[in-house]
């Protein structure tokens, strides 16, 4: 016996907690439902970043959806996506596990083991780690009992997390060689800029304390990552939560409440090393080293000034970065400024460190960059998916320093996207990018209200990994338009086993 949830059999007057169960006893029904996807997961991990390359393609993902902010008044929940075209429920949410309380508004996940336990037969990548924004909770996904039909085997409650180390506003989690798993907190249970690296244990999953020493203070982060061989994290340093969470103020800034700059600390001790200012209001919030754990490159998204750094560790040992990429603004008429950024919100680096692909979330589009030369990257691929520049809109642009003319709205399957793209997942091979709509509540009813109302997609990207360019796939579309319990917004995505922001290798 097991649950699914499948949009044939669904209630739509039931509660999503609701479950449909179903007998199934003989192997052509296991492939009817779960096609292609027993078995044990694939974790923990590849030797390498190239031996993930040649891994086996993706079948399954998991995807975060918020219905946080709606009228549905039912939890955040994690779906299963079927991603496998051989299969008979392509493109289909074949389960969804919901959350245990309302407006938890979730969005990044993360695994329980890191790559560093590859070949360690006593260790498994069976739990996802899924924080909280806004309730600062934490839930742990057991994906090994089933990986088609995940369930819950822990929640951390905010109290326990805030009576520990005060900290709120959870964002990212990561393991760590050492086995601890790491979440980001963007503040204090009171939403200012107090927040640092919540470590929990992964075996008991207690709340161990904060990461950081305490004699440096705190730093707010959003997204963080670590390079072993260099003994060191680079955090992006959040502006105040309080600020952040209510949507895009001008008002704000200039007055250091959306975060400058990047904080480097030394791995094995914790301690503050330096800090690099990557500009006022630039908002540095998601981090990517090169795969090479060798390397002493990697970039930055900062959203608000709709640029990529790029920084690197000097032949002196110090750490700089120096922005490579600028999207311009947009000079426009009809929109709520009369200039609009780009809004770069999330950047992934393939597997190779031969591509950078990034998304402009408010101009719409997906860019891909050849990154052999991390000093200098070159633009070779883009592509629009919907956002607030198409044609026949209120926008009216009157000047632009990239296009000649504004993109054509982006339909698909009859489907007219409402939003632009936001988070990104790439193949292990690098041929196949998935791209997902949301940022948050707050923002998405700002500028993509329509979102909201009817529902996000998870569109796919065929990429050209020779000479670079992107197009759609026009079979590809996962449209959470039509959920049981009403339009929702898909975030974060995940494989089971790993993928291209899951890994840090030693």
């Amino acid at each position: 016996m097991f649950q699914v949830l499948h949009h044939d059999s669904y209630d739509p007057d039931a509660s999503l907690c609701q479950v449909i169960s179903f007998n199934v006893n003989k192997p052509d029904l296991d492939f009817l439902f779960y096609p292609k996807c027993i078995g044990p997961c694939y974790g923990p991990g590849y030797a390498s970043p190239l031996d993930a390359m040649r891994g086996p393609r993706e079948k399954l993902m998991y995807v975060v959806c918020v219905l946080s902010g709606t009228e549905s008044r039912e939890p955040d929940y994690l779906a299963t996506v079927d991603v496998d075209p051989e299969s008979p429920c392509y493109c289909q949410v074949i389960h969804r596990l919901c959350m245990t309380h309302l407006d938890d508004e979730l969005h990044h996940s993360g695994w329980n083991a890191s790559i560093s336990s590859f070949g360690d037969t006593g260790i498994e990548r069976n739990c996802l780690i899924l924080p909280g924004l806004i309730s600062g909770r934490v839930y742990v996904v057991d994906t090994s009992s089933d990986l088609c039909a995940p369930s819950l085997c822990k929640i951390i409650e905010t109290r326990e997390i805030i009576k520990k180390t005060n900290l709120g506003f959870l964002y990212r989690s990561r393991c760590l060689s050492s086995g601890e798993v790491l979440v980001s907190a963007l503040g204090d249970a009171f939403g200012n800029g107090r927040g640092g690296l919540l470590v929990l244990d992964p075996e008991t999953w207690e709340v161990k304390g904060s990461w950081e020493c305490p004699e440096d203070g705190h730093h707010g982060m959003f997204d963080f990552w670590y390079q072993p061989r260099h003994n060191v994290l680079i955090s992006a340093h959040a502006g105040e939560p309080k600020f952040l969470i209510s949507g895009f103020s001008p008002d704000n800034l200039r007055k250091g409440r959306y975060g400058g700059h990047l904080d480097v600390w030394d791995l094995t001790t914790h301690r503050l090393l330096q800090s690099i200012d990557v500009g006022e209001d630039s908002g540095p919030i998601e981090i990517r080293f090169l795969h090479n754990p060798n390397s002493v490159h990697g970039f930055v998204a900062c959203p608000l000034e709709s640029s990529i750094h790029h920084f690197f560790k000097t032949e002196g040992g110090c750490w700089v970065a120096k922005k490579v990429i600028q999207v311009p603004n947009k000079k426009v008429s009809g929109w709520i400024y009369p200039e609009m950024p780009g809004f770069t919100y999330d950047i992934i680096i393939s597997l190779d460190d031969r591509f950078l692909y990034a998304s402009n979330w408010v101009h719409g589009d997906v860019r891909q960059y050849d990154i052999t030369d991390p000093h200098c990257p070159k633009l070779v691929g883009q592509v629009f998916l919907g956002g607030s520049l198409e044609k026949g809109g209120p926008v009216n642009v009157l000047e632009d320093l990239e296009l000649d003319c504004q993109p054509d709205p982006f339909v698909i399957q009859g489907r007219k996207l409402k939003g632009g793209p936001r988070a990104l997942q790439l193949s292990l091979d690098g041929t196949r990018l998935y791209v997902t709509n949301s940022v948050d509540t707050p923002w998405d009813k700002q500028f993509y209200p329509e979102m909201v109302r009817e529902g996000s997609v998870m569109l796919q990207l065929d990429v050209d990994t020779v000479k670079g360019g992107l197009c759609v796939n026009p079979e590809f579309l996962v449209d959470f338009g039509h959920e049981p319990c009403g339009p929702a917004r898909a975030k974060g995505m995940r494989y089971p086993g790993g993928d291209c922001t899951s890994d840090i290798w030693e």
